[in-house]
């Protein structure tokens, strides 16, 4: 995770007075929501908003966008900086060294089960009974995505916007064509993967990129300019998310058919819907059976409707699912952009966060490790929140007692 201007932890030196305000806030703002949807989301109690969602989207699958939009927008930040401070070659050396690192600390934070007990078990599995679940499952979570994304971007990070515009729809492409080859029917299927998979780089870099279009916009600004244009990326990005699932209701299933539809939550043909479907889907007078249901509304179960690449997902890494988060991220910023750039709101809670978001996500594993154990899944809600409010409590702590003696965890 990225900041506004790249201070390694072993310099133990105070972070620049230069950052961009409304940057630290929306960031802080995204990690607690991080905190918030990873604790409640082990608890019956807690509202279905607020937990993670394969065949739709919900509040918790808007955050880890957002973290790739914020990603993005430091990125691009950063990287303009040091090429100016020691040039091309020294900033690509520096920008690979801390993606590296960072892949490394993802590999060590993400705890591994032992795969086997004994040698002989062990063997028997072998690299193809391990590594499809490291890849799809345990290794790539949330900072190994950040990671090979910002590898992924990085020959583009610092060229002109029509590149980048290229270079996400070319990425955009590949992964549809790779998701109808095999990638989606690959992550959904045991052991199903996380966060898209290994190749969810090419979607992630959706938000991750449009974070670095709203930099340029923010840091070489024109008078009343950068409103106006990211409230009109945010709403675009969102109606163009939501008109790409619709893409899901070919893949209705009849309610005469439901009784005799396969077992599989899985579409035969999840990315190119057959010609059967298609016309089935044309048969429909009314445009209401024609269209998705809107963001944040569930749709019909798997026998009413068969998981298809263009239902919003964040365990597929969709290419719905990541442009309407983009405008979400986008529309998110823009009120940050607002309250703390242009009326100069700033909230304490907010930057403890915001400025150390890399600490604040390997803490808050550990201390959820110690509060959760005492919190039974079918716990009343005043129970569980009590336990939430511990759980913020002890994490704030630590990423406060941190910011008081300038430590700053970065790569």
């Amino acid at each position: 995770m990225t900041g506004n201007e790249p201070v390694p932890a072993s310099e133990g030196t105070k972070l620049p007075s230069n950052r961009i305000v409304s940057l630290d806030q929306f960031r802080g703002y995204t990690v607690v929501g991080m905190l918030l949807v990873n604790f409640l989301a082990s608890f019956s109690v807690s509202p279905t908003v607020l937990k993670h969602h394969h065949d739709y989207c919900s509040y918790a699958d808007t955050i880890m966008p957002q973290f790739l939009f914020a990603v993005g927008f430091a990125f691009r930040l950063t990287y303009g900086r040091r090429v100016q401070r020691a040039g091309t070659s020294a900033a690509w050396l520096r920008m690979v060294r801390r993606l590296l690192g960072l892949m490394l600390v993802s590999i060590v934070v993400y705890n591994v089960s032992a795969p086997a007990d004994t040698w002989e078990e062990l063997v028997d599995l072998g690299v193809g009974g391990i590594l499809p679940g490291l890849l799809k499952r345990q290794w790539f979570q949330t900072l190994m995505h950040i990671a090979v994304t910002s590898l992924w971007l990085l020959p583009v990070i610092g060229c002109a916007t029509r590149v980048r515009v290229i270079w996400m729809a070319a990425s955009a492409v590949a992964h549809v064509l790779l998701s109808w080859w095999f990638n989606y029917e690959w992550v959904n299927t045991s052991p199903n993967g996380i966060d898209g998979g290994p190749l969810a780089f090419l979607t992630w870099s959706v938000p991750a990129l449009m974070g670095t279009f709203t930099c340029d916009t923010v840091v070489g600004k024109s008078e009343g300019a950068p409103l106006w244009r990211l409230t009109a990326w945010a709403f675009g990005l969102m109606a163009a998310g939501w008109l790409m699932s619709c893409g899901t209701r070919f893949y209705d299933v009849p309610e005469s058919s439901v009784a005799a539809a396969s077992d599989s939550k899985l579409a035969a043909d999840p990315v190119w819907p057959s010609e059967a479907r298609v016309a089935a889907w044309q048969e429909r007078e009314a445009w209401s059976e024609r269209i998705a249901e809107p963001p944040f509304v569930p749709p019909p179960d798997q026998q009413h409707r068969k998981w298809n690449y263009w239902m919003m997902s964040q365990r597929g890494g969709t290419l719905s699912y990541v442009t309407f988060c983009a405008g979400v991220s986008v529309l998110v910023y823009v009120l940050f952009y607002v309250a703390c750039d242009l009326y100069g709101w700033r909230w304490s809670f907010f930057h403890t966060f915001g400025t150390n978001a890399l600490a604040a996500y390997v803490l808050h594993e550990m201390v959820g490790m110690a509060v959760k154990p005492f919190i039974p899944r079918d716990s009343p809600g005043w129970y569980v929140a009590t336990g939430l409010a511990v759980f913020f409590l002890i994490t704030w702590t630590f990423v406060r007692s941190l910011e008081k003696q300038n430590i700053f965890l970065k790569l």
